[in-house]
């Protein structure tokens, strides 16, 4: 009538969460002291930071599609529970509890810090290339609907709309822009398309920067989406880069241009972007870079930044975000890509794959 077995004996040992955990542990270990910072030693006690971090990680490796969702699998999941650090009889939390405490850690850059700390520990390991790199950037559609597209200065009309909660707008032939235009759902998303002949949608601009020895990414930023958000955040994250050495950075035609090539000379970064030779004036890449081994091996190791994206769109359900705001979307979209480095960690403690 009565089982004294905990979750860690119900945990096989060769389960892949178990060394994805003991990763997480440590670093959680090294933001305990920015966990005491944020939280009050007096009041009501809240969900402890380490745990809501666990739970948010598996919400993205096992695509649960909300927090409520989520509290319910963890109540009766003993995987979950083992995972999360609760035992078969502790109380699980409220999904509104859950929902205010993460909101708590979004205001802080932990998501930021558990990022770098992840790659630190790749790095101790050998897996991740401190020279060479790609970047490449991605629409993410905003949790917003093209009817809250509406012009700034629109004032409420008199009459009431046909239907309250859904009503219908008609905005054939009229003229909408990013500059006239704003999103009264998400004011920071911008109406953005991926190509000619695409669907413009609301979106955010999701950008990756990923080392090329093993596809691991070591920096992300999420931008408004403007024509050069992928530039301009691509110049942002190379800023960050530690060391004062050179390195190479990756790149499709979008970065092909006479002022991104300069920029990246300018700070010891040699761009091996892809030549758009369609270009009016030509290629901003000529001779002296791509006779060199080098431009055509990072030609070959950019496809593995598209990997990131397919996983973070796929596996972590960031195709269609469910956050709004700048600060809330890259909050959200760099824990994720830490998430994704602990799964592709995990791969590599197995069998690495050559270089």
């Amino acid at each position: 009538m009565f089982s004294y077995i905990s979750p860690e004996q119900r945990v096989r040992k060769d389960h892949p969460l178990r060394p994805i955990r003991r990763m997480v542990d440590q670093v959680l270990k090294q933001l305990s002291p920015e966990f005491d910072k944020m939280y009050s030693k007096v009041g009501r006690p809240s969900i402890p930071p380490e745990q809501l971090l666990r739970a948010l990680l598996l919400q993205m490796l096992y695509s649960v599609r909300s927090e409520r969702l989520l509290v319910e699998e963890i109540d009766y999941n003993i995987l979950f529970r083992w995972f999360v650090g609760l035992n078969l009889d502790d109380e699980v939390w409220d999904a509104t509890v859950f929902t205010k405490n993460r909101d708590r850690l979004l205001e802080a850059e932990v998501a930021k810090e558990f990022l770098s700390l992840v790659v630190e520990q790749a790095r101790g390991k050998g897996w991740a290339s401190d020279e060479h790199f790609t970047v490449d950037g991605s629409l993410l559609e905003a949790w917003a609907s093209a009817k809250s597209f509406q012009p700034k200065n629109k004032k409420k009309g008199s009459l009431p709309p046909d239907d309250p909660g859904n009503a219908t707008v008609d905005y054939r032939g009229e003229k909408r822009s990013n500059a006239t235009h704003e999103s009264k759902s998400d004011p920071e998303a911008q109406m953005a398309r991926k190509g000619p002949g695409k669907e413009a949608k609301l979106s955010y601009s999701g950008n990756l920067l990923v080392e090329n020895r093993h596809g691991l990414i070591v920096s992300s930023l999420v931008w408004e989406a403007t024509g050069t958000a992928e530039r301009d955040a691509a110049m942002a994250m190379l800023q960050e880069v530690p060391g004062i050495g050179r390195v190479t950075v990756g790149g499709d035609k979008a970065f092909d241009t006479a002022e991104f090539v300069r920029e990246c000379r300018n700070m010891c970064v040699t761009p091996h972007v892809a030549q758009n030779l369609a270009r009016r004036g030509g290629s901003a890449i000529d001779g002296r870079t791509t006779q060199h081994a080098s431009y055509r091996i990072s030609r070959k190791k950019r496809k593995r930044i598209e990997e990131c994206f397919g996983w973070l769109k796929t596996i972590a359900l960031l195709r269609k975000v469910r956050h709004r705001g700048t600060l809330k979307v890259g909050w959200i979209f760099t824990f994720a890509c830490a998430a994704y480095n602990l799964v592709r960690m995990r791969n590599l403690m197995r069998s690495v794959v050559p270089a």
